[in-house]
Order: C-alpha cells, then structure tokens, then sequence
C-alpha cells in the first residue's frame, strides 16, 4: 500500500487593481479648428494645436482627438489667448467620414506625403 500524496493549492484570491475596470477603448472625434489670435501670441497657440492635430493652413487645424486631450488643447489655448480680442472655433464630429472635404485651389498641407 503506497501512500498517496494530495497537495491542495491555495486559491488564491486576485487582488483589486483599478486597472481590472477601465475600458481600454478610448473614443475619438474628428475636429476642424480655426483660430484668430493676435500676432504676437500666434506662434505660441501654432505650437500648441501642432502637437495634437495636423496643420491644414494658415489658423486652421484638423484630426482625431480624444475628449481629454481636446480639454488639455483648450485649457492651454485659453492661456495663450486674449479672449476679449482672440477667437478659438471648433467644429465637432463623431467621425470624420460625417464630413466630405473639398479643395479648391492649392492644397496648403498634403497629409498623404510624409518625409
């Protein structure tokens, strides 16, 4: 008669992490920014809107964003801005197959050509 051995692994219980929860699909909506500011704070504000969206031409931005990253452009907008005398405007979309693009003229910043 041999002795059988029975090993019992402990369950071990997972431990909560806030990582556990969060839904890794993070939204995008497609936006189209223009802005009007005065020339001394232009090329603060054309600094800035480069580091989240693609240059169109001059004042004029578009591209995917996400809700957060779009608050992070504003708030650091509004500190360059003079909001008495500049202007930010942004036109808003789910998605930017909502909008159909037409260019009439010279095409400022081809976005298919990279170096």
């Amino acid at each position: 008669m041999g002795r059988e051995t029975i090993s019992f692994q402990k369950k071990q219980k997972k431990k909560w992490h806030p990582h556990h929860f969060i839904n890794y699909h993070v939204s995008t909506m497609y936006i189209i920014l223009v802005y009007d500011i005065g020339e001394k704070r232009v090329g603060k504000m054309l600094k800035l809107c480069r580091r989240y969206l693609n240059w169109i031409q001059n004042s004029v931005f578009e591209g995917e964003i996400t809700e957060v990253k779009l608050k992070q452009l504003v708030h650091s907008a509004r500190l360059i801005m003079e909001e008495e005398t500049d202007s930010l405007i942004l036109f808003k979309s789910r998605e930017q197959n909502w909008l159909e693009k037409e260019i009439i003229g010279q095409d400022k910043n081809d976005l298919d050509t990279f170096i």
